[in-house]
């Protein structure tokens, strides 16, 4: 089945932009059908026609998740409950969750960027698709799945977990390509390797689709090396349907972020300024081409930034950059900003670590300390005199990407906790003092 939508993929500018202001003046009226955006609004005196051009989107309101926890459950619904056929919602283990709901259509469109993503890898109707997302409320496994039924591909629904039983399915099923978390992918080589396997050889694995928590360029080549395959980033978040949203290309340098779905901004997430091309931003979302609940101007937290130029791949949308981490995730620390991945980015560069990394943060003796304690790989010899060498060198190249030094503290393989969802990487224990 071909989703090659050539005619979308590849229109010009302008004809993009067109696109967009019509799907917006329409999404706008869409909107107002809900108690929160009709009150919005209204105290903005706000209506279609407010929309002439792209640069009017700064007339509209910002969204955020509190706004969606503050009108829990249905208060952006902006069709009638009967009309929805499916909701998705985050765990809530803060508050309320956050809960997004969808039509029928809404539910095919969504399938259909994801299978055009799919077949933007290489992926075709032949290959075998097996899934280690979550088929709950986490949109990971439903949207994979109808994206690649839609693709034609033969799926294998997984779910998360067991991994002697994901290694037996993809010997077992001829499995071609993964969705899998980046930690996990690197915890699945690991346990091949263990157990004899060797995913090259063994098996027919050629493509994975990574995801859901921020990496390193530095880990995905080491998850394409260690299981020898083509590993590409994908982006999506339930409040956006969720996988789909921007994937890389088979360029593997940026990820094209489908415009005729959403509008994209990037902003200061202090000022809410736009910032120019190429500069780092937060990531602000508007959709366009849904029903049962449009957001506008939605904050996503993340960071990137645009790439400048076309791809060499022909598709005209939009890159972004790989994510640098989301604002509320930044970590300060006397004085200092950084992010989990720039430590990350580091320490993926030494094949005598491996995957596992914890970064603990606490305070001693009236002081913020941070300590990074990282899993040794199979690669290194059990010598003293190397660890130490080993750590001195790590340790330089840390302070000299953050500005601080940290403790290292190299740990032998499997004394990390492992997470076979979401890798925690940092802990924070000077919230507790």
């Amino acid at each position: 089945m071909n989703y090659w939508q050539k005619d979308i993929e590849t229109m010009d500018r302008d004809s993009l932009d067109k696109l967009q202001v019509e799907r917006l003046k329409k999404t706008i009226a869409q909107a107002a059908n809900s108690p929160f955006y009709k009150k919005r609004f209204a105290e903005k005196g706000i209506t279609p026609d407010s929309i002439q051009s792209l640069e009017d989107l700064k007339k509209l309101p910002f969204t955020t998740k509190d706004d969606l926890r503050n009108n829990y459950p249905f208060g952006l619904a902006a069709i009638p409950l009967k009309e929805c056929v499916r909701l998705h919602s985050s765990s809530g283990t803060t508050g309320n969750p956050t809960v997004v709901l969808h039509s029928a259509k809404d539910l095919e469109e969504w399938a259909n960027q994801v299978a055009r993503c799919m077949y933007m890898v290489g992926l075709r109707d032949t290959d075998v698709f097996q899934n280690t997302s979550g088929y709950g409320m986490f949109t990971g496994g439903l949207g994979f799945q109808y994206g690649a039924e839609k693709l034609g591909a033969l799926t294998v629904p997984a779910a998360a977990g067991n991994s002697k039983r994901q290694i037996k399915f993809i010997k077992d099923f001829g499995t071609t390509c993964l969705h899998i978390i980046p930690s996990y992918a690197s915890r699945l080589a690991e346990i091949m390797y263990e157990e004899g396997i060797d995913p090259k050889r063994d098996t027919q694995l050629k493509t994975i689709c990574i995801g859901a928590e921020p990496h390193s360029e530095e880990q995905r080549l080491r998850i394409e090396q260690l299981l020898g395959v083509k590993a590409y980033n994908c982006f999506g978040m339930s409040e956006m349907n969720g996988p789909g949203v921007a994937f890389e290309c088979q360029e593997q340098k940026g990820l094209h972020i489908w415009e005729d779905y959403v509008i994209v901004e990037l902003v200061n997430p202090e000022t809410l300024e736009p910032v120019a091309e190429g500069e780092t931003g937060e990531l602000v979302l508007t959709t366009i081409n849904r029903e049962a609940m449009p957001l506008i101007r939605y904050r996503t937290r993340d960071l990137t930034s645009l790439i400048p130029g076309a791809c060499a791949c022909g598709r005209t949308h939009k890159r972004i950059t790989r994510f640098k981490g989301r604002s509320d995730d930044m970590i300060i620390l006397k004085g200092v900003n950084l992010f989990p991945i720039q430590i990350e980015t580091i320490l993926m560069q030494f094949p005598e670590l491996g995957g596992n990394y914890l970064i603990t943060l606490e305070t001693i003796k009236n002081s913020d300390e941070m300590l990074i304690e990282v899993e040794l790989s199979d690669l290194f010899t059990d010598d003293y005199s190397v660890l130490q060498r080993l750590t001195k060198t790590i340790t330089r190249q840390l302070k000299d990407e953050l500005l601080l030094t940290p403790r290292l503290k190299l740990v032998a393989k499997g004394s990390l906790p492992v997470q076979e969802g979401k890798a925690v990487r940092v802990k924070d224990l000077r919230k507790l003092n």
